[in-house]
């Protein structure tokens, strides 16, 4: 056999004479029977440990990329409520957009948020106790963790707006009314069961009610506690872009038309306008003042 005479069984005057030849034979005979030669055995073994190995290491992997996309790109959250009814129902799981806030975006109206508690929103809420799959599941990002107090609802006014909402009335936003038809629940009032405003919402806070009016627990009914119904863009975990499950139910979460009419931006378009004047009034004294100048001296 080629490799027992390489080896140096047969011939062992060969190496004697060539001992670096009869050396570099034995290295050679070694790695073919250990990993070549189909009697040793070598082959079938030698992968699948090399593969046990390496698996320890890809799980790692693969929980460190689900804690990276858990805290900076996208998180699922599931609906435990019906407030947001049609849009959500209880059960969905959302997918939340947890990038751009990095960057410094804000929420905008229309959006459907997830935001932390804010106090006093939840005391009543009794959250069972998880189990041991649904721990691992909200470890790497797969489910919200039950420690966490999350909410989600509507925005419906942003830092800067006067929204406001009188009985059998629709929801205004900088005087501009709202068509909520295609997606508060059907048969519910904008606000009948809890009317309210005008209120000037802060600066880097928001107003957020649920779809479903009539089951939701939003401002409206905290105006209270010291936010006066509003919550802290900080509170803010993301905007909800998608429904991922159940596959029946998979679809996007846009902005209703609504929030685009024009002269809802009213309150903070004429910000803008107002620093152009105050810019410009200046140049213009200055220049009226030099012709008369000039006229004088004339």
């Amino acid at each position: 056999m080629a490799v027992g005479a390489r080896s140096g069984h047969d011939e062992p005057e060969d190496r004697a004479e060539h001992p670096e030849n009869g050396e570099s034979s034995v290295v050679a005979g070694r790695t073919e029977s250990d990993g070549d030669s189909p009697d040793s055995g070598g082959t079938a073994p030698g992968k699948p440990r090399s593969f046990w190995k390496e698996l320890p290491l890809l799980i790692g992997i693969a929980l460190i990329l689900a804690l990276l996309i858990k805290t900076f790109l996208v998180q699922a959250f599931s609906i435990p409520s019906d407030s947001m009814q049609d849009t959500l129902q209880r059960g969905d799981r959302v997918l939340v957009d947890k990038l751009t806030p990095w960057f410094g975006s804000e929420p905008e109206r229309g959006e459907v948020v997830v935001f932390h508690d804010p106090g006093g929103w939840l005391e009543s809420a009794q959250t069972p106790a998880p189990n041991v799959a649904q721990k691992f599941l909200s470890f790497i990002g797969l489910m919200p963790s039950a420690e966490e107090k999350d909410l989600i609802k509507r925005v419906i006014a942003i830092g800067g707006d006067t929204v406001e909402c009188k009985e059998n009335g629709p929801v205004t936003v900088n005087g501009v009314a709202l068509d909520e038809t295609s997606f508060i629940y059907p048969g519910n009032t904008p606000c009948n069961d809890e009317p309210f405003g005008p209120i000037k919402v802060p600066e880097g806070r928001i107003w957020v009610m649920g779809d479903h009016r009539q089951n939701s627990l939003d401002s409206r009914y905290h105006q209270e506690l010291p936010g006066q119904g509003t919550v802290s863009t900080d509170e803010v975990v993301g905007r909800a872009i998608v429904v991922a499950w159940p596959i029946n139910r998979w679809a996007t979460l846009p902005i209703p038309s609504t929030f685009d009419q024009p002269g809802i931006n009213a309150a903070t378009g004429l910000v803008p306008g107002a620093l152009g004047v105050a810019g410009a009034l200046p140049l213009v004294l200055w220049r009226r003042k030099r012709l008369t100048n000039g006229h004088t001296a004339g």
